[in-house]
């Protein structure tokens, strides 16, 4: 069994709706163990089902609209997903939570961490906003953190 996956989940075609994928990117200059799996998961959630089911740990990275201000960074479990209200959730965050339950009845329960950000702006164009992509270390700094190979002090979320 694999140790721990990391899924940036995203469109990057829609603005902050990106920065899970752009994070991934950022994180492949980063040097991690080679137990930590990285991957581009794009907007194929339920495509991921595979390694919810060979790994013990799955994070995933996110935008997250749950009305706090934009650039927040969630730090949550499939099973708080329960008290958000679903249309206040990206497809992807509901998605994620029917691979929960999918590798539950497969038998295999992971560990399941998911960074949330709140996004700025959602649009049709490439380019993150300038506050999404001031996030990346953040949500990298967070990550470590999960990880193992961080201090507390260099880390901060809601």
């Amino acid at each position: 069994m694999k140790d721990t996956a990391v899924i940036g989940i995203g469109n990057i075609l829609l603005k902050d709706d990106g920065i899970g994928v752009h994070t991934i990117r950022e994180l492949e200059k980063e040097d991690l163990p080679s137990t930590v799996e990285l991957v581009d998961g794009g907007t194929s959630t339920l495509a991921m089902l595979s390694y919810f089911l060979e790994c013990r740990k799955i994070i995933v990275i996110d935008a997250l609209k749950a009305g706090l201000e934009p650039g927040t960074i969630y730090r949550i479990r499939p099973e708080d997903l329960k008290s958000y209200e679903k249309g206040n959730l990206s497809i992807h965050d509901v998605q994620i939570f029917d691979v929960v339950r999918m590798a539950r009845m497969l038998g295999a329960a992971p560990d399941v961490i998911i960074f949330g950000i709140e996004p700025q702006e959602i649009g049709f164009e490439l380019e993150m906003t300038d506050l999404m992509r001031s996030k990346i270390p953040d949500i990298i700094g967070l990550l470590k953190q999960e990880l193992g190979f961080a201090s507390q002090e260099e880390t901060n979320f809601a």
